[in-house]
């Protein structure tokens, strides 16, 4: 399997008035699992289309293994692409769907007709197109499947020959645009694992589009977080966890979302909220303190708070509370499902957090170093 780099520099693109991506620089390396992941119309399938040449930017320029395909059309580009749809040709049967490309780029096109194209067409090719199908069914286990038509497979068998069909190419890279929103949950979910199995076993360069971060965190090297046509981070799902670089990046990460308190910095650099002294330092000014579900906890001092409900997911359990002083915020905090929650009759209970694990935005929205005890908290 061949794999490329891929090299995007300054890419803009408008449509109308309406400019959709601004001056994007991205590389992405060869054989990575990398997702451009963010909400609906915030870019990523345009950048997608431009990478796969069906869309051409308006500035910038698109290199693959180092060179320049900008102007390249599609099938000059050595690029196989997933679609939601899975575009499957419905009289054909998975073995022939498979074998579409190959017969397109192998055979002449007297030999790819129908009835006649078997007899016209070089029996070492057709040899070589059979094999090549047989293998890529065999590496998505669906050769049971070959002599079968689309309207006899389930969604997932559909996508499996939507990715063999891709895959019998042997492209530089694969380019995935939600490939699995339209599956079931349960699919879904075994599809991710599918994919990612799928991409050790290559050892290709994936682009994957997505709107649902679980998809990016579970089966990507990297994330490209994008917001309103530009790439708002970019690192290895853990970063956009940990260290979120902005206050954008921090609500999109994670589930539950993480919780978000308005904070002051007093002039000695405390940080304060609903008026309590928490032990963390920071530079002066208003404030956004970001603390995720696990990282609160439960304690016979600290934030007095107001239990509103308790749901148990599993093995986890989600408390919802209402914080007693300042605003008056609704957090959520997370605890293992065999703990119960130590509110009094009245719901009251008290809630700190692990100071190391805060996240701290300024007013303009961007990471700020937060100090426990005089070390840059985690």
């Amino acid at each position: 399997m061949s794999r490329q780099s891929i090299e995007l520099s300054g890419i803009s693109k408008s449509f109308g008035p309406t400019q959709v991506l601004k001056e994007i620089d991205l590389s992405v390396r060869e054989g990575e699992f990398l997702s451009l992941v963010g909400m609906s119309g915030c870019g990523k399938s345009t950048l997608l289309r431009i990478i796969a040449g069906l869309e051409l930017p308006d500035d910038g320029v698109v290199e693959i293994g180092g060179e320049n395909v900008t102007s390249r059309d599609p099938a000059d580009r050595n690029l196989a692409m997933v679609f939601q749809s899975y575009a499957l040709y419905p009289h054909m049967t998975v073995r022939q769907n498979i074998a579409t490309p190959l017969r397109m780029r192998m055979l002449p096109l007297a030999a790819r007709l129908p009835l006649l194209g078997r007899l016209l067409a070089p029996r070492e090719t057709l040899s070589q197109i059979d094999a090549a199908v047989e293998q890529a069914a065999d590496t998505l286990q669906i050769t049971h499947l070959l002599d079968r038509k689309p309207a006899q497979l389930s969604g997932g068998q559909r996508q499996r020959v939507a990715l063999a069909r891709a895959l019998v190419r042997q492209p530089a890279a694969f380019l995935m645009d939600e490939p699995l929103s339209n599956l079931d949950a349960k699919l879904r979910a075994h599809m991710r694992d599918e994919l990612a199995a799928l991409h050790r076993r290559l050892g290709a360069t994936f682009i994957y589009v997505t709107h649902d971060q679980v998809e990016a965190m579970t089966m990507s090297d990297r994330i490209a977080l994008m917001i309103e046509g530009r790439i708002e981070q970019l690192g290895t799902p853990d970063d956009l966890y940990r260290t979120p670089a902005t206050l954008s990046v921090a609500r999109f990460i994670g589930s539950p979302t993480i919780n978000l308190l308005p904070a002051e910095v007093t002039a000695d650099r405390q940080v304060t909220v609903a008026g309590m002294e928490t032990g963390l330092h920071a530079e002066e000014g208003p404030a956004t303190l970001g603390i995720r579900a696990e990282d609160f906890h439960l304690a016979s001092t600290g934030m007095p708070a107001r239990l509103l409900r308790a749901e148990t997911h599993g093995a986890d359990r989600f408390l919802t509370c209402q914080l007693m002083a300042g605003d008056g915020s609704v957090v959520v905090l997370r605890q293992s499902a065999s703990d119960r929650p130590s509110a009094d009759a009245d719901g009251k209970l008290h809630l700190r957090f692990a100071a190391d694990r805060v996240h701290l935005f300024g007013a303009d929205g961007r990471r700020r170093p937060v100090y426990v005890g005089g070390k840059v908290a985690a």
